[in-house]
């Protein structure tokens, strides 16, 4: 009896000891768990937008170099006076749209129109003498053939009919240019246009070579760009560029038309002069800005903003399995597309998501999670 009561007493002891044990594991698997479930909580998660991400794919860039300069007419002129006088009936000003053979004003030409009936009264006394000297002539000859007189009587009034042709002609000559000072006195248009300038005042007593007026054609304007040798040799007629004018959002659009085969000898620069398609919407002497493209190219190619330069060398930041990993590259050539400053990469895989400038720096291995943009948005 006593036996069997020992027996049953170390059966409960083995029995409360492997109660105690499995409690206890259960207890330690309990805390393992919730001490890994708030580790896990605990790890931070950072949201991007889709917009701050984008995938690595091949993509078209334009390089080109940067251009500036001032529109102006490809026809200008400048109206002057030809003859010195009192200016009178100018009624054109600035703004005013021109045709050629417009008149646009006149310079008093009483004086010159006295000289053309002075050369005219000359001219017509000249050809009195012709008829005197073409009398004498024919008698003599008559008297020369009847043996009256010597043959050098005849060649005497043969010399003063030739005299009084050539004194005629000399009239004739002076009249042309009388006349021809009067019709000076009237100012025309030589090309169509606007006035830009006007440079003088009715009533005002103008000179020989006066500037009286600048008209300007703005259906053809072109824009006049100064670049250095090594730029200008990568340009050729044909390119185009795109040009902004300040305060207007829209760009327009230029071609190359010339290009200057000499280098400018004080700043060793090349013209290239680029015909503008601006419509009605720009004037002369107005200043843009813009870049000439001179070529394309395909390339694996990231925005230059996208790039970071605080290591020792470039890199990018990636996402590789949920975390952000910093990826170096080499950079490559340099190019433009959406407006933006485009760089092509090397020793990284197409297809790689990375973080655009707008995600700011995240540190590696940090765990991130990009949300889908809401339509909209």
């Amino acid at each position: 009896m006593k036996s069997s009561l020992k027996w049953i007493v170390i059966a409960l002891a083995l029995l409360a000891v492997a109660a105690l044990g499995i409690w206890g594991l259960n207890k330690r698997q309990a805390a393992a768990a919730a001490s890994a479930a708030a580790q896990s909580k605990a790890e931070p998660v950072v949201e991007l937008a889709a917009a701050d991400v984008m995938t690595l794919k091949t993509v078209e860039l334009s390089q080109g170099v940067p251009i500036s300069g001032s529109i102006k007419a490809v026809q200008s002129a400048v109206v002057k006076a030809k003859v010195a006088g009192e200016l009178a009936q100018l009624r054109v000003r600035e703004g005013d749209a021109v045709k050629a053979g417009q008149v646009l004003a006149r310079v008093d030409s009483s004086d010159y129109a006295a000289r053309v009936r002075q050369a005219q009264e000359t001219a017509d006394a000249a050809r009195a003498q012709i008829d005197i000297a073409q009398r004498q002539f024919d008698n003599n000859k008559a008297l020369v053939d009847q043996g009256f007189i010597s043959k050098t009587a005849l060649d005497t009034s043969q010399a003063s009919l030739q005299s009084a042709q050539a004194n005629h002609k000399a009239a004739l000559a002076a009249l042309d240019i009388a006349k021809k000072t009067v019709n000076d006195t009237v100012l025309t248009a030589p090309i169509g246009g606007m006035v830009s300038q006007r440079l003088a005042q009715n009533g005002e007593r103008v000179g020989i070579d006066a500037r009286i007026v600048e008209i300007v054609d703005l259906n053809r304007l072109e824009l006049e760009a100064q670049l250095p040798v090594s730029d200008s040799l990568q340009v050729r007629v044909g390119q185009t560029a795109l040009l902004k004018v300040e305060g207007q959002a829209q760009e327009i659009r230029a071609v190359v038309s010339r290009i200057n085969p000499s280098a400018a000898a004080g700043s060793r620069s090349v013209l290239v002069y680029l015909n503008v398609e601006g419509g009605d919407s720009l004037r002369q002497g107005v200043f843009v800005q813009g870049r000439l493209q001179t070529q394309q190219m395909q390339a694996l190619a990231v925005p230059l903003s996208a790039v970071r330069m605080d290591k020792p060398q470039p890199y990018l930041q990636i996402i590789q399995s949920g975390r952000i990993a910093h990826q170096t590259v080499v950079l490559g050539a340099r190019g433009e597309r959406e407006e933006q400053t485009w760089v092509t990469i090397n020793n990284i895989a197409l297809d790689a998501v990375l973080l655009r400038a707008s995600a700011g720096f995240i540190r590696e291995t940090t765990a991130v999670k990009v949300l889908n943009q809401v339509a909209g948005s």
